[in-house]
């Protein structure tokens, strides 16, 4: 199978108006390689790319040849000096730059960004106490949301690094499954409504009117310290309900991520309106069965919710089967020899084999057609190769597929 008419990938990878591609999909259809072909097929066409995954799986590191072959639990590939890579964006061998293009490739590690965000927002000291703080620790590894905060914050500074020297002309982002594809655009207003909210205000209550009551004198100094006793008094019920310790770590960290996530919310404002924009391209993953296709027409409809027409929808994994063969046929001619001969019953055993592969065809196509026939967006095949896509050259036949071209060793097709 090819892509089908309506998408031309290539014109979409050339474009230079198109800085970023954002693969999304639900899980096991084949999305991250999806994402590290057009990152590739986009290298070898002359793009200087970056590729994201956000794939707490680690399997981009595997395709891109970034996980060291050593170890089998997601750790990336050693550096030249032996010490494990960074979070960074590494350069990927074996990119064919003939046209000029370049390939670099990076796992999103959410905790590593958000200390960085923490040591660069505050002095080391008051780093380090946020960094120890308990309820830190359990939002950075296992907060619901966190991954997306922080994919948010990566992307955008890979786009900062549009026009350097050494900078990216298009990233391409592999996100999370389908139901949580999109929480990184929203990341900011949830981040802003929480720091903001009634939670975190009554929480830092006691902290704020302490200090007004302080450097008050007067009507102002009584008043705060009326109102900081009832604050006050907020709290020391909070105190018996949730524990005085962890209360004041919550307060302690509250107080810090507001310091810290300022400037976060206006960069991640700023790159989730670039994502808004004719400058990002939406593809939807998918795979032939009827539960990823309702994901995904889930997902364009929740993309067209948003005023974000997806560029595509990309069907992994499809059957296919030579053209010109017809299962009806093949059904009639293998009728036909079951009671012959030894070498008929052999035949009409492939013919039933073939009969088989060709209703799968037919099954899917109908799948495809009841799903996504009335989307609108345009749909590209691709069919199920051979084992796993693993190296380079399975993910330029996964780029040729994209773009209906039977695969190329070494170049685009």
């Amino acid at each position: 199978m090819s892509a089908a008419p309506g998408w031309d990938v290539d014109a979409l990878l050339d474009d230079p108006g198109v800085e970023v591609v954002v693969c999304a999909g639900s899980g096991g259809v084949g999305k991250t390689t999806t994402a590290a072909a057009i990152a590739l097929r986009a290298a070898e066409r002359g793009r200087r790319v970056a590729v994201l995954t956000v794939d707490p799986a680690r399997r981009l590191a595997q395709a891109l040849g970034t996980q060291d072959p050593e170890d089998d639990g997601g750790g990336l590939a050693p550096d030249d000096d032996g010490g494990l890579a960074p979070d960074e964006p590494r350069r990927v061998p074996g990119v064919d730059a003939s046209r000029g293009g370049s390939l670099d490739a990076l796992v999103l590690d959410a905790r590593r960004t958000l200390d960085g965000l923490v040591d660069a927002a505050l002095p080391p000291a008051r780093a380090a106490q946020v960094k120890a703080n308990p309820v830190y620790t359990s939002l950075a590894t296992s907060f619901s949301g966190t991954q997306e905060y922080m994919a948010m914050e990566r992307l955008g500074q890979l786009r900062a690094g549009r026009g350097t020297p050494t900078g990216w002309d298009l990233v391409v982002v592999d996100t999370p499954p389908s139901r949580s594809a999109l929480d990184f655009l929203d990341a900011p207003a949830r981040l802003a409504s929480f720091l903001d909210g009634r939670f975190a205000r009554l929480l830092m209550a006691p902290v704020r009117f302490a200090g007004s009551a302080r450097s008050g004198t007067g009507l102002r100094a009584a008043g705060g310290r009326v109102v900081g006793a009832l604050a006050g008094g907020v709290a020391a019920a909070m105190d018996r309900v949730i524990g005085g310790r962890l209360l004041r770590d919550v307060q302690a960290l509250v107080e810090g991520l507001d310091e810290v996530f300022g400037g976060f919310r206006e960069r991640a404002e700023a790159t989730s309106a670039a994502l808004r924009d004719a400058r990002t391209a939406f593809v939807v993953v998918t795979a032939p069965e009827t539960e990823p296709l309702a994901e995904a027409v889930f997902l364009v409809d929740r993309l067209r919710s948003a005023d974000l027409s997806p560029a595509a929808v990309v069907v992994n994994r499809a059957t296919s089967a030579a053209p010109g063969l017809d299962a009806a046929a093949a059904r009639r001619a293998a009728a036909s020899l079951r009671d012959g001969t030894a070498a008929d019953r052999r035949a009409a055993q492939v013919l039933d084999l073939q009969v088989e592969l060709l209703e799968r065809v037919e099954r899917e196509s109908r799948l495809v057609a009841e799903g996504l026939g009335g989307s609108g967006t345009a749909t590209a095949l691709v069919p199920a190769l051979e084992g796993d896509v693993a190296d380079l050259d399975g993910l330029r036949a996964v780029g040729a597929a994209l773009a209906g071209r039977a695969p190329r060793s070494g170049a685009p097709a």
